[in-house]
């Protein structure tokens, strides 16, 4: 009988930038899509436009994670980038199953931060505080393990 396939659960991941690797609560924005042409010659009796596939297009990458105490390298990397904007970094992303092997990885290239938020403070919660990365990027692979 064949084995009997599972989704796997989303919650088991790692996050390696450069050479650190950082746990992250939440990684969203691993998209691409291709954007299309349209184009119609002069002579086409069928009066449409065809539609031809065009650039590829990738959204800004987001991570959440604790807030630490003595840990700035975000804010360091984001003032870093306005002064070098060669301080890339190499991000990779792994989705893992419940033996830690990667099941899935995403290999970021040349990502760089657009955006860093702190925390919501707020008196009377009972939370954990967690700060935001965006990070633009030229583009990522996908391998499938």
């Amino acid at each position: 009988m064949a084995e009997e396939l599972w989704p796997i659960p989303k919650f088991h991941f790692k996050v390696q930038m450069g050479d650190t690797e950082i746990g992250f609560q939440e990684v969203t924005g691993l998209e691409m899509e291709i954007e299309f042409i349209e184009y119609r010659t002069g002579d086409d009796p069928t009066y449409l436009k065809q539609k031809i596939p065009g650039l590829k297009k990738h959204g800004n990458i987001t991570l959440k994670k604790g807030v630490y105490e003595g840990d700035d390298s975000f804010w360091e990397w984001f003032k870093e980038v306005q002064t070098n904007p060669e301080r890339r970094e190499e991000v990779v992303i792994q989705l893992l199953d419940e033996e830690e092997s990667p099941v899935v990885t995403w290999t970021v290239t040349n990502a760089f931060p657009v955006k860093v938020s702190g925390p919501d403070l707020k008196s009377d919660a009972n939370e954990i505080a967690i700060e935001t990365i965006e990070l633009a990027h030229e583009g990522f692979e996908v391998v499938y393990e």
